[in-house]
């Protein structure tokens, strides 16, 4: 697909929304790329990494990637360091697991203005089109550090910031298994590979005598308090959050059906690590673990009847592939020091009407903990089944066609949906900050520059843009926009806290096995097998679910990283 040339929104590193005119007037770059050594001709992507500079040139240096703080082990996006004649500094930098490195930028000694990319640009385009010569209309200024370590920088438009030197350092990522088997996605704090594992171990079918499911993984998970295929499934998971060093609540509830009655329901599982700064400002990432029971108790495969019913058994796709994603998030974030406190929940009752997240927002928060403010929530539901899966579906299913009034997707693209809100108006962007911030992130750390759009219904009818919109800018494969409905459990967050969310998605009613018995890790495979087809890049179907898996997963951590040092606020409020 070509690329997608967008104008940035503004949300750069941090963004400050007030916009100065003028210009700071011109740096040019005196020093040179040479007069910085660095401690590693190569770095290991996915991992925080001690990074040694040192000079023969004094000079300031901007890196502008995730580093963590030396005291207070705080995540910060960027800094600048000046470094002294024959002075060595270190830093721990995250390097970005799915790029090939990092760009570091070079000026003279105590330097305060920097040029910086577009959101929708890699650093490597950024270098390739010029930008290093800090000729654009956009630049970060240095700000002095505040209770921190490091200088910050916040980003204004209408800067313009003078050239600077580059120095380039390359970053590798190492396949610990196969190709076949998601090598290229199989190494980092947190990797496609691992949260494929977990996946497999929720929804393993191999038979056994376990009297609750007779199965290996955890089946029939299906929402009701007494279920105990659920109970077992629950205790699981409480088991593994604790493993991981969190303080875990069940937090058990009822609900009104639509006969007035109070029915007995399941429980949500939540997790916490408790912020060192301000421990009432949250930080959530959910899932919900309970899958679309069967209906009048008949579980039919529609590859035998040749029909759809409803109901599942494993729910590999909807929705153990975000249970999977949210544990191994807990597990590689359980050791981290955070500012604000990070909650990670498995909700109960999606399937039923978001009865869980609907409870825990409304009375868990709202009423029982009043003084907490939920500042962002990250949603992972029904994701793997999208790029760099596609080109038709397997064994006969139907293939997914254009529907005008749903989510974008033919025979061919499956985009990958991440998609934000609350953004009641479809023409125009109700919460610019986290869509800049989401392709800030895509664009760069996840190599996702070639395959994003980004879809704003500007002069399109409200029932049909997204659909049309993604057409006329020749299908991407990766999707960021504002979801005007929202179909899952970050709808309690906007519609009950007024909560800025956001999600991550895949095929949605075009996946034959949405809800279906065959909702199964096998089927995910299948569908997402390359291998054969006139689309995308010819991989296994395994290789291709491991690298969903990955892209989602990272999205969702290195959003989570910027949000607890600069959490995004509702803009509609």
């Amino acid at each position: 697909m070509r690329s997608r040339e967008l104008a940035a929104f503004s949300m750069v590193l941090i963004l400050l929304l007030t916009p100065i005119s003028g210009c700071f007037g011109s740096e040019d770059s005196s020093v040179d790329a040479g007069d910085l050594q660095i401690s590693s001709d190569s770095m290991s992507a996915g991992f925080f990494q001690t990074l040694e500079l040192t000079t023969s040139n004094k000079m300031s240096v901007f890196v502008p990637f995730l580093i963590k703080d030396p005291v207070s082990g705080f995540v910060q996006n960027s800094t600048v360091i000046d470094i002294d004649n024959g002075d060595t500094v270190s830093l721990e930098v995250l390097f970005p697991p799915r790029s090939e490195g990092i760009y570091l930028l070079l000026g003279e000694y105590g330097r305060g203005h920097w040029p910086v990319r577009e959101e929708v640009e890699s650093w490597t385009s950024w270098y390739a089109r010029g930008g290093h010569l800090g000729e654009d209309n956009l630049g970060a200024i240095r700000v002095p550090a505040n209770n921190t370590t490091y200088d910050t920088l916040e980003v204004y438009p209408a800067v313009m910031p003078g050239s600077v030197e580059v120095k380039f350092v390359p970053s590798i990522r190492e396949s610990t298994v196969s190709w076949d088997e998601g090598g290229g996605h199989s190494s980092g704090m947190l990797h496609g590979r691992i949260v494929y594992e977990r996946l497999y171990e929720l929804s393993d079918p191999t038979d056994t005598l376990d009297p609750v499911d007779g199965k290996a993984g955890y089946y029939d998970r299906w929402a009701g308090q007494g279920n105990p295929a659920y109970e077992d499934a629950a205790l699981y998971i409480i088991g593994e959050l604790e493993s991981f060093g969190l303080e875990v609540i069940a937090h058990r509830y009822e609900y009104t059906d639509i006969m007035n009655v109070q029915n007995p329901e399941a429980y949500n599982i939540c997790a916490y690590k408790w912020g060192s700064v301000v421990q009432d400002e949250w930080m959530v990432f959910g899932a919900h673990f309970d899958v679309a029971p069967p209906a009048n108790a008949v579980l039919l495969d529609p590859h035998l009847v040749g029909f759809r019913t409803y109901g599942t058994r494993a729910g590999a796709y909807d929705n153990s592939a975000g249970t999977a994603m949210v544990m191994e998030t807990a597990r590689a974030l359980a050791d981290f020091e955070t500012r604000r406190t990070m909650v990670f929940c498995l909700w109960s009752g999606e399937e039923g009407g978001k009865r869980g997240s609907d409870y825990w927002t409304e009375y868990h928060v709202k009423e029982d903990n009043p003084e907490v403010t939920v500042m962002n929530y990250i949603n992972l539901d029904m994701a793997g089944v999208n790029w760099p899966g596609g080109g038709g579906a397997p064994h006969g299913d139907p293939d997914p066609q254009i529907d005008e009034d749903g989510y974008p997707k033919d025979s061919e693209v499956w985009p990958l949906r991440v998609y934000i809100g609350p953004g009641p108006n479809h023409d125009q962007l109700d919460q610019p900050e986290m869509v800049g911030l989401s392709n800030w992130i895509g664009s760069d750390a996840l190599g996702l520059e070639e395959q994003m759009g980004t879809l704003v219904g500007t002069n399109y009818s409200a029932d049909t843009w997204k659909t049309s919109v993604w057409l006329d800018m020749d299908r991407p494969e990766v999707i960021v926009y504002e979801d005007t409905t929202a179909r899952s459990d970050h709808a309690s967050f906007q519609d009950n806290l007024g909560t800025v969310t956001i999600g991550f998605g895949g095929l949605v009613d075009g996946y034959w096995c949405y809800h279906q018995v065959c909702d199964t890790l096998e089927e995910m495979e299948d569908w997402m097998d390359t291998t054969g087809k006139d689309y995308g890049e010819e991989n296994t179907g395994l290789a291709n679910v491991v690298n969903s898996l990955d892209m989602i997963t990272w999205w969702a951590m290195l959003t989570f990283f910027h949000c607890d040092e600069q959490p995004i606020f509702n803009a509609l409020l």
